[in-house]
């Protein structure tokens, strides 16, 4: 019998809450990693980030569509009095990158003389966040750092080192906790890796 995968029963579920396998358009893709431990690495990375901004005044940028979760549950951790604003740019179509990057929605924030933190959700060649921290610093921010929620070493293709990252995961298509398909997959709660083979 199959069911409609928004409306899963809890019995297909495993023991955590989360489905083993989730089929998207034409892919299919397992379970990777846990909402257990994204939320373990977002509470770490706010402890770090508290600690070094510590009597500044941040603005933190929230880079749309896909670290919205990121975004949120990050924040909450940090719970204080911070300036939080969005971005918008996109560079991938399909599960592929196009290798140019087009800004949909700029900072609309005053940035002069400020710490600006980027929140983003996956940094795997760069080339997005070193556009956009270039960008930023051009534009008057006194220092652009990047704090990633998940990062992929192994697909870097430009000078870039995140400044925070919540977990490095090899080079693996992924979706869930905000990351898409086309558009697909942002909701789950879970991160999946694509099934290859």
């Amino acid at each position: 019998m199959r069911f409609p995968e928004k409306v899963i029963p809890l019995f297909l579920r495993n023991a955590y809450g989360s489905m083993d396998r989730i089929r998207l358009k034409d892919k299919e893709f397992e379970l990777f990693i846990p909402e257990k431990e994204i939320l373990e690495a977002i509470k770490k990375m706010a402890i770090q980030i508290e600690k070094d901004m510590a009597g500044t005044n941040p603005l933190f940028v929230g880079i749309l569509n896909g670290a919205f979760m990121f975004i949120a549950d990050l924040m909450r951790y940090l719970d204080g009095p911070y300036e939080l604003t969005f971005a918008r740019y996109s560079s991938y179509h399909g599960i592929r990158t196009t290798g140019m990057v087009h800004e949909i929605m700029a900072v609309k924030a005053d940035m002069k003389e400020r710490v600006v933190i980027l929140l983003e959700d996956i940094v795997d060649t760069g080339f997005t966040m070193q556009f956009v921290m270039n960008k930023l610093k051009k534009e008057g921010a006194k220092e652009v750092k990047l704090a990633t929620m998940l990062f992929k070493p192994e697909a870097l293709k430009c000078e870039l080192t995140p400044d925070y990252v919540g977990l490095e995961i090899p080079n693996d298509f992924i979706v869930g906790y905000g990351l898409d398909y086309d558009e697909q997959g942002r909701a789950y709660r879970d991160i999946y890796k694509i099934v290859t083979g």
